[in-house]
């Protein structure tokens, strides 16, 4: 295997950064209590609710008055509260300035990736705890799996790519932060159950501990789930389970140490494309996927999914004296999707037609496990605060199609569509130092390297890599002669600086600003070419990031603002060699904008009414001065929320405004996409004391797209505005859905 190719001077870092990572557990012992708080992903904490403004203990999103950057800290009350008990993690984004998603199948009934400042999945972070997940092939991350809602206690949205103490393979576009439950010092036991529209069914166990064992010290959380439902789609299934499990123990006031684990999985008939097309729409109506027709090739029993998730991680948090702080994790999580896909209509026949002894489906596979370790120490001097930490991971992967016979049991083919297998390793050390200039001015510099490697190994193939030389006998489908695999590797290394300075104007009042690189590495498709041969494989995309902004809170009102330009660069494309057909060239193509302004804010009323309104104004645009696909120029949410005795109830629109998709043939901004509402109700109620073993009862009804728009959201096509094709696959919003919950406390 290829060893990282890093100067000297990073290479005694990452060996210093190790060796405290292995000293640090000697010196947990016998120090001095300290109050460890709740750490984001940045570094940044969050201010227990008891000792911030009435209005900050109403809002469902806010940004903190220590932010350093554009963010917003989404409440446990809204978690709690305000999504559907059936929906996916990127529902705990939907409110925050400038996020949005859809699922045409329905909430939480399929994969929903999250746009925010007009990106788009797999260009910014997902962490949980602090741990960054995504798919190895291509930073992206599939919302309906790993994370249900029973494992969310809070979230923290932050549009930038954070300070140097920011990890993770895309820092490019920004973090969405994903909190695990907070435990709980009682003891209780919860049942939950759910029916709603779609035949969409819920039954959830949870038993909380309390605090138990000599002085208390430890707790433990452990949640069962299923959930089965029929989809707004046709034939689109779906059958979740899921598992997890939180626990802690309290060393001492000053060391704390939390295990975390949780698996789950889904299984659903999602047809590979996604999406119907514009004839099918116009024939069967807009939740038209599968068919119940074997003749056909969406016929529900072709297309199979089957999807497992894991995710574990041990922690330990210290105060370890003397200044010196120190936050470990050691963590591991993997994916396995198998999916089944059904054949394409034959060549010839009529439209759909099937003969077994010809027809082929394929048997689709992308799996990988991760490991790695995140450590962050801190030391407080009295000029500021050192900041210092290593992320290292490694990750295995296995990938590939094979055409397969879904007619005969799925018996595959010989030589695969592609199969290919590959490692990523990524390390990640980072310093920063936060000067203190006076009692209310703090300036920190910052600096981190981000390096991977990825080793590939690709067999011969059908559609990607080639036959390598070697000859297929298409009768037998074996390949055979050539060199069987290729092997090569890629290397990208970065230095990502950042800078920013928080100046507290009152306790009620600071401003701040902000200027930071992030990176994003290519996607593992761009040595999907003949030979898997690339002559200068693409550098890391990388960001630059200015943006300045304020937060206000007080009793009445909390008020976030924030201005932003960001310069994407390093966009590419690749072309085969003309002059050598087994070379691929990978070359600059651009750059891109994106800046605007975002507003957040919160006001109660008064009598238990509180408003909550965001908006967004700016652009995200080519070099060439055409539109970024799917990003709007403007989103604004509103909020009208009743918390009042047993009471906890809102209502909420969130509006995205016009937006484009490319065409193939047309190009940029090929079609329109007309501004969208989507309106959401959720009123709860919660019973104290109902009965004699009972402690309380909640009721919620959720109802979510209140007012049944049946908008487009997202057009793939070759054709434009001026030329819609019927072949044109075609993305909708899911009619109105309702879910009626009770959960019964014992």
């Amino acid at each position: 295997m290829n060893q990282f190719d890093l100067k000297p001077c990073a290479l005694n870092v990452l060996r210093a950064l190790s060796m405290m990572c292995l000293a640090a557990p000697i010196l947990v012992h016998a120090q001095q209590a300290t109050d460890l708080g709740v750490v984001g992903a940045s570094g940044t904490g969050v201010a227990a609710m008891n000792t911030v403004p009435e209005a900050a203990k109403m809002a469902v999103s806010q940004g903190s008055l220590e932010a350093r950057s554009a963010e917003s800290v989404v409440s446990e009350n809204f978690v709690s509260n305000f999504i559907s008990p059936v929906a996916d993690f990127s529902q705990v984004f939907q409110l925050t300035p400038g996020a949005f998603s859809y699922s045409p199948n329905g909430v939480g009934q399929g994969n929903a990736g999250t746009t925010i400042r007009g990106l788009t999945d797999s260009q910014y972070l997902v962490t949980f705890d602090g741990i960054p997940f995504n798919d190895t092939n291509g930073v992206s991350h599939h919302s309906y799996v790993f994370f249900p809602p029973m494992e969310v206690g809070s979230a923290v949205v932050d549009r930038s790519p954070g300070s140097a103490a920011t990890i993770g393979q895309a820092t490019f576009g920004g973090s969405l932060n994903l909190l695990s439950r907070t435990l709980e010092p009682d003891a209780r036991t919860s049942v939950t159950g759910s029916y709603g529209s779609w035949n969409t069914k819920l039954f959830e166990l949870e038993q909380e501990t309390g605090q138990f064992g000599p002085d208390g010290a430890s707790n433990l959380l452990v949640n069962v789930q299923q959930m089965k439902s029929d989809g707004y789609q046709t034939y689109n299934n779906q059958d979740r389970e899921a598992i997890s499990a939180k626990y802690q123990y309290i060393f001492s006031p000053s060391t704390v140490f939390t295990a975390f684990t949780s698996y789950m999985e889904v299984k659903n008939n999602q047809l590979d494309a996604g999406a119907p097309t514009r004839a099918q729409v116009a024939q069967y109506g807009d939740n038209y996927l599968n068919s119940n027709n074997p003749a056909l090739s969406n016929y529900v029993g072709y297309n199979l999914y089957d999807v497992k998730t894991s995710f574990s991680y041990i922690g330990l948090v210290s105060n370890l004296g003397n200044g010196w702080t120190l936050d470990d994790k050691l963590y591991n999580y993997s994916y396995h999707n198998q999916e089944n896909i059904g054949g394409a209509p034959i060549s010839g026949m009529p439209a759909g037609t099937k003969i077994a002894t010809i027809d082929t489906g394929i048997d689709k596979l992308n799996a990988y496990h991760t490991t790695g370790n995140l450590l962050r120490m801190a030391k407080d001097f009295d000029s500021g605060t050192l900041r210092t930490g290593l992320w290292l991971e490694y990750a295995n992967s296995d990938r590939h199609q094979y055409n397969s016979n879904e007619l005969t049991g799925w018996t595959d083919e010989p030589t695969p569509r592609f199969s290919e297998n590959y490692q990523t390793i990524t390390a990640q050390p980072y310093v920063e130092y936060e000067f203190k200039i006076g009692s209310n001015l703090k300036v920190t510099p910052g600096v981190k390297l981000a390096d991977y490697l990825q080793n590939y190994t690709h067999m011969a193939d059908l559609k990607k890599v080639g036959e390598l030389g070697g000859t297929l006998n298409t009768v037998t489908g074996v390949t055979t002669g050539g060199l069987g695999t290729v092997q090569n590797s890629a290397h990208y290394s970065d230095i990502l600086p950042s800078l920013d300075a928080h100046y507290t104007l009152s306790p009620a009042w600071s401003v701040y600003a902000q200027a930071a690189q992030g990176d994003l590495i290519p996607p593992t498709s761009v040595f999907d070419v003949s030979y898997a041969k690339v002559a200068t494989p693409p550098k890391a995309q990388k960001s630059t990031t200015y943006q300045t902004g304020t937060v206000f809170k007080s009793d009445r009102y909390t008020f976030d603002a924030d201005i932003y330009h960001v310069k994407l660069d390093n966009s590419y494309s690749c072309i085969t060699n003309p002059l050598d057909v087994t070379t691929t060239i990978c070359a600059p193509s651009g750059t891109e904008i994106t800046q605007g302004i975002e507003l957040e804010g919160t006001v109660v009323v008064g009598k238990g009414v509180s408003i909550y309104a965001n908006g967004t104004l700016g652009s995200t645009k080519y070099s060439t001065g055409a539109w970024v696909a799917g990003a709007p120029a403007d989103t604004e949410t509103l909020g009208l929320l009743y918390v009042d005795g047993g009471w906890n109830s809102a209502l909420f629109a969130k509006r995205v405004g016009k937006l484009y998709n490319d065409g193939a043939v047309a190009g940029n901004d090929a079609y329109t996409i007309d501004p969208v509402v989507l309106t959401n109700l959720f009123v709860n109620y919660t019973f104290k004391k109902p009965g004699t073993f009972v402690k309380q009862a909640k009721v919620q009804l959720a109802v979510n797209n209140l007012f049944d728009r049946h908008n487009i959201v997202g057009i793939s096509g070759t054709g434009s505005d001026a030329n819609p094709l019927a072949s044109d696959l075609i993305t909708m919003m899911p009619g109105r859905s309702v879910a009626l919950t009770l959960k019964v406390d014992f």
